[in-house]
């Protein structure tokens, strides 16, 4: 089914293509039944009311959207697509100054989108975190479409230490380094912070890495907004080493508070674009974590669960 999604995109083009996301959409709300609560539970929370099938539907479409236009992403077709940046000074200020910097994104969104930073600084090195082995049938397939790309990967799935080396190599030519920071793995030290309402357990370990490479941070948030219209938002968030913090590390007993501190702002700053963006949410499982029944929100549920999506095999569920 990939392959011939593919062939239809490279041959018949988008706009073709885009036909082909409907009955797949219809796929995921009638027969999957975990997506399909996850997405109903996920926009009652955040809207406020009970999110109907019609809801979840056009959820999964956004959804499929980016996957999609990844094809063409990565193919080079940005002439498809207005992608509006806004706030890019800060980091070309950095760029220019020669200083590598950490590009923290989310599962909200497309982390593609980041390709247009590529076409405004031609030599621009960016690098990506991302485990090869979680999904090779599409990591294969996205690799084959931009080598370059695919070469500057860093492979997620390596010991933590050597992930560690490699990015403060990359930070040290001055590279930015791209990550996602909204899913824990397995055992992987946590805080919990508000989001939305209730606490969520977010990693610690992006945070840690920061802070002992000295690295300057920015978020990033590739915001689908229908169509081929694409808004790219970043956002200045640390530079411990000019924050007053001596020599950019917080005394040690001070560590773990400041940690949960920029963990907890990181997802305010999430949940801000996660309310204005609602369908670009796409952790289609339980982010909370809660304990329960899986089924439907009931009526009036604004602040329901959401269910969970499946076992950690699930290629929507894994980090990515």
């Amino acid at each position: 089914m990939i392959a011939l999604l593919v062939a239809i995109a490279r041959h018949g083009g988008r706009g073709l293509a885009r036909l082909c996301l409907w009955p797949i959409t219809a796929y995921f709300v009638l027969v999957r039944g975990p997506e399909r609560r996850a997405s109903r539970a996920w926009l009652s929370r955040v809207q406020g009311r009970r999110a109907g099938l019609w809801a979840a539907a056009r959820h999964v479409h956004a959804f499929s959207a980016t996957i999609l236009d990844r094809l063409f992403l990565l193919g080079g077709r940005m002439d498809l697509f207005d992608i509006r940046v806004h706030g890019l000074e800060p980091l070309e200020a950095l760029v220019d100054q020669g200083r590598g910097a950490l590009l923290f994104g989310s599962h909200l969104g497309s982390f593609d989108a980041l390709r247009v930073l590529a076409r405004r600084r031609p030599g621009l090195q960016l690098r990506v975190v991302l485990d090869r082995g979680q999904n090779p049938v599409l990591t294969g397939l996205f690799d084959s479409l931009d080598p370059a790309l695919a070469a500057a990967v860093i492979d997620g799935g390596q010991p933590g230490a050597a992930i560690a080396l490699e990015v403060q190599h990359a930070l040290e030519a001055g590279a930015l380094v791209a990550l996602l920071v909204d899913r824990a793995l397995p055992h992987e030290d946590t805080a919990a912070v508000p989001f939305l309402g209730r606490d969520t357990r977010l990693p610690l370990t992006p945070w840690r890495l920061a802070l002992a490479l000295h690295a300057p941070v920015l978020l990033c948030f590739g915001l689908y907004c229908g169509g081929n219209r694409y808004d790219l938002h970043f956002e200045p968030f640390l530079d411990a080493t000019v924050e007053g913090v001596p020599g950019g590390v917080p005394a040690r007993g001070a560590r773990a508070a400041w940690l949960r501190g920029r963990v907890a702002a990181y997802a305010a700053r999430l949940e801000h674009h996660a309310r204005r963006t609602p369908l670009n949410w796409f952790n289609f499982y339980d982010f909370w974590n809660d304990d329960g029944p899986h089924a439907d929100p009931p009526p009036n549920s604004a602040t329901a669960p959401a269910p969970a999506a499946g076992g950690a095999g699930d290629p929507v569920h894994r980090r990515a």
